[in-house]
């Protein structure tokens, strides 16, 4: 076999030159294999079977820890946002939004409802395409959800025989698929507005949008500071990434799983896994900087946290193909359906209720939501109406009634 050589802006990949390095390579994909089935026992990941995924029993059987965690997210900002959100200090103190790599900013699609395979923005090391660069400047990419080792050598990644969307923390140094790209320093951040996760009680499914508790903001602009970002805090979840270039030849495909922990006290109520999130831009250097923060102690960083709030919303999020606003829009529950809700959950349900867009608007795509918190679009030249209310603590609320 001839070795061949990757594109500049991907990491160099050569195939075997030898006997004992195929030998190797085959171990590698055996111990993968075997780590996919004793995942697969564990409920945390699913064959396809016939070409159509599948688990033990069927298509829509609940697995041993009720659902699979984190398997979809909301992201509705636009490219430019995403940057303008993802600001950073770097070493000399200087502000800056990280750019896209060229070409990724087509890749990525905002919307309400992104389900694996998918691609999505994700935050890393500039250094893993600039090897000149310091491993602390960072760099936005669109990688596709459902992490495909370097190793695979099948034409077509969708043939992956099982599913690598998440990864969990307490084995990751152990599976081959994650340790691999793990000692490698191939850790990033992958970013969203937040994620649904679904509760069952009572033989059914309610889902519920995660996300981090929003910040009130005083200022605000329309043609707002590069640097000055005012809008909704994103979601910041830990990930490690792989680089995998077709045997055939063509552009090499990044792609990306979510590390998962235990849920904490204010996850619980929901499921007992959650994405491993990194609060605050501290814990986001540390494990990007693969240059000068080891494995070891990145790992330090994974843990569960509880600075996160949800509310309810409309199970027309079940459906991946429905991508409007109504799929993180909240909804009141019974009591007996769904735990309390937080006060910051409270206020954002109040707000939702009174402020919904009518319902042809909310078909839409939104192309820049810059203020609008959890994708509502501002209509005006004006303060958007998710900026109104973070500016305004009280409001009389309208008559509607609130969608069951």
């Amino acid at each position: 076999m001839h070795s061949r050589s990757a594109p500049s802006n991907a990491p160099t990949l050569h195939a075997p030159e030898n006997a004992v390095e195929s030998r190797k390579i085959a171990r590698e994909k055996m111990a993968a294999v075997n780590s996919a089935v004793e995942d697969l026992h564990g409920g945390w990941a699913t064959y396809r079977f016939s070409g159509k995924q599948s688990d033990l029993k069927s298509q829509n059987t609940t697995l041993q820890h009720g659902t699979r965690m984190c398997g979809r997210t909301a992201c509705t900002l636009a490219p430019d946002d995403v940057s303008k959100a993802c600001s950073y200090q770097d070493k000399q103190g200087r502000q800056k939004c990280p750019k896209w790599r060229d070409g990724d900013t087509d890749k990525y699609q905002p919307s309400y409802n992104k389900s694996p395979q998918s691609n999505n923005p994700v935050l890393l090391s500039l250094k893993h395409f600039q090897k000149d660069a310091d491993s602390s400047e960072r760099v936005l990419a669109a990688m596709r959800w459902g992490l495909i080792p370097s190793w695979f050598n099948e034409l077509d990644p969708s043939k992956m025989q099982y599913k690598t969307n998440n990864c969990r923390s307490d084995t990751i140094t152990e599976k081959a698929l994650y340790k691999a790209p793990l000692f490698k320093g191939r850790r990033c951040v992958v970013l969203a507005d937040g994620f649904y996760e679904w509760k069952r009680q009572d033989g059914e499914k309610q889902p519920y949008y995660i996300y981090f508790p929003q910040i009130k903001s005083e200022k605000f602009s329309e043609e707002q500071d590069m640097m000055d970002w005012n809008g909704q805090r994103l979601l910041t979840m830990a990930g490690l990434f792989d680089c995998w270039e077709p045997p055939s030849g063509g552009e090499p495909l990044y792609s990306y799983t979510v590390i998962t922990v235990d849920s904490s006290k204010t996850m619980n109520c929901i499921h007992d896994r959650m994405p491993a999130i990194l609060d605050g831009d501290e814990a986001i250097r540390k494990w990007l900087d693969f240059g000068e923060v080891s494995t070891q102690d990145a790992l330090k960083l994974i843990h569960p946290i509880e600075n996160i709030t949800y509310h309810p919303v409309s199970t027309v999020v079940n459906n991946s193909r429905n991508n409007s606003m109504e799929c993180i829009a909240a909804v009141i529950l019974t009591q007996k359906k769904g735990p309390a809700l937080s006060a910051s959950s409270k206020k954002m349900l109040e707000w939702l209720q009174n402020k919904s867009p009518k319902k042809e608007e909310s078909r839409s795509i939104i192309q820049s939501p810059k203020l609008s918190q959890f994708g509502v679009p501002p209509k005006k030249t004006s303060a958007g109406l998710m900026q109104q209310w973070l500016k305004k603590e009280d409001g009389e609320p309208s008559p509607k009634r609130a969608k069951k």
